[in-house]
């Protein structure tokens, strides 16, 4: 019997719905779809995708929210893909110094060189699967697991806007000021979030991000 998705209560104004197995693109593309699909019922306020995740917000608290999960149970069962081609962003990055002050703890943990560690992190086209935690914050798949390292043990108070980090098997760009458990190996100009912007949010799932080498300071 294949594994079920796993459904709980966020208090009494949503639910949510947990898709089974490991996070992939083509998992993260059905819950796009499922989202997609769950915002056009009309119990249904929002549907905002999180990683492997969808939150199903109501539009009044039900009397029992099991009719719903059933039905969000058979729409995983028959949705297929959603294969969002959105926007590529090259994102210049400048690796190491004071706006990469981990990249020693990624290269003490993997063993590899920073000019390796450059290379990789620098390699792929990381999709965006989802956008949350803070305000314009893009998850991304397809990170090379060569440079997977575990989040700190300490987590920093405060690191800037733009900042490039590891954490664990998942890579990420701080959209503001805040702190962060993850491992910062650099920094970049770009703003992912601006209240002045119209959409406020610089990308959104479907979109996809390049690290482009601007440098890298020892």
């Amino acid at each position: 019997m294949s594994a079920q998705p796993v459904i709980s209560h966020l208090g009494v104004t949503a639910l949510l719905f947990e898709a089974p197995g490991d996070t992939t693109l083509e998992t993260q593309r059905r819950i796009w779809s499922l989202a997609h699909e769950a915002e056009t019922w009309p119990e249904v306020r929002e549907a905002v995708p999180g990683m492997n995740n969808l939150m199903v917000t109501f539009v009044r608290p039900p009397q029992s929210p099991e009719p719903l999960a059933e039905r969000l149970r058979k729409a995983w069962a028959s949705v297929s893909p959603l294969p969002l081609a959105g926007r590529v962003l090259e994102l210049p990055v400048m690796y190491g110094g004071e706006g990469g002050p981990h990249m020693a703890d990624v290269v003490a943990h993997t063993g590899l060189r920073v000019d390796d560690i450059v290379a990789i992190h620098s390699a792929p086209v990381y999709p965006v699967y989802a956008v949350g935690s803070h305000p314009g914050y893009c998850y991304l798949g397809g990170m090379d697991p060569r440079i997977a390292t575990p989040r700190r043990k300490t987590p920093v108070l405060k690191i800037p806007g733009g900042a490039v980090s590891i954490g664990g098997a998942q890579t990420g760009v701080s959209a503001s000021d805040g702190p962060s458990g993850w491992n910062t190996i650099g920094s970049t100009a770009m703003r992912f979030f601006d209240i002045a912007r119209d959409p406020p949010v610089l990308l959104q799932p479907g979109d996809s991000i390049v690290f482009k080498p601007a440098g890298v300071i020892r």
